[in-house]
């Protein structure tokens, strides 16, 4: 049974949502701009993760996990307007699978399970960033956010028993979810004609219905191939340390690996 819980838990994360980190506006500009960036997280997982007193270490590539994915969407937006900026991203990720096990009794009788894993994981991110320092070299903004996760499992477990293991169907189901205050930084060095260096980092949590902590760190490019088309690429690094005392569930979680999106001005 432990496997079934082990298997069930490393499926959760496939894609993860990237913050608000790409808007370049112009110098001084007064009018609105906006920005919506389609991306992909393809990350790994490394730590601890359980619920109800059972808790699994996991160290999971992104290719071990991407067999997995049933459907994944993500996108950011940013509004900006002179020295202020909105953004909102947003992920939608739904995980499946299937295992079978079985396992001889000591009076030789076999006991085989099948298990039907659905986990979705949804990350919404609102965000105001405001730009202390504005030149053709660098860009610097400070910015604070809120980040809500919720994570959804459905477990569906089919059992051929015996008098120890008695058949039949049982099924379960579990939501955790939590908000996240965050405060951090980013800087945008513009280099080489249309390329651009973004660096970004946030902390945040606290406690009580949040995260003990969370932080992360991101280090990227961008390249402007048109006035309003803009390619992204980087590498990403975020740590969740959430619990739930009335049930046991930890989330105690590193979350990193490259992603890549597409930024459409208008």
């Amino acid at each position: 049974m432990r496997s079934y819980v082990k298997s069930g838990l490393l499926a959760l994360l496939a894609f993860s949502a990237a913050p608000m980190l790409h808007a370049q506006a112009s110098e001084g500009s007064d009018q609105w701009q906006f920005e919506i960036s389609p991306y992909l997280f393809a990350t790994a997982l490394d730590g601890t993760t359980g619920s109800a007193g059972v808790t699994v270490d996991v160290d999971e590539s992104f290719d071990d996990l991407f067999g997995k994915i049933d459907s994944a969407f993500m996108f950011m937006f940013e509004a900006r307007k002179g020295s202020w900026g909105l953004g909102f991203d947003g992920m939608y990720s739904k995980l499946e699978d299937e295992k079978s096990n079985s396992f001889v009794e000591p009076d030789g009788n076999v006991v085989s399970a099948d298990l039907d894993i659905t986990m979705t994981q949804q990350v919404y991110q609102l965000t105001l960033a405001y730009r202390l320092h504005d030149t053709a070299k660098v860009k610097f903004d400070i910015l604070g956010a809120a980040r809500y996760t919720q994570l959804d499992t459905d477990l569906d477990l089919e059992v051929t028993g015996t008098e120890v293991f008695p058949g039949g169907t049982h099924s379960l189901s579990a939501t955790e979810s939590w908000w996240d205050p965050v405060i951090g930084a980013r800087v945008i060095a513009p280099f080489a004609g249309n390329w651009a260096f973004v660096a970004y980092a946030d902390v945040g949590g606290g406690g009580g219905s949040s995260s003990d902590s969370t932080y992360q760190a991101i280090a990227g490019v961008t390249w402007a191939f048109t006035e309003s088309l803009t390619a992204k690429a980087g590498y990403r690094y975020l740590y969740q340390d959430y619990s739930d005392s009335s049930n046991g569930f930890v989330w105690d979680m590193a979350m990193e690996g490259a992603y890549a999106g597409l930024g459409i001005a208008f």
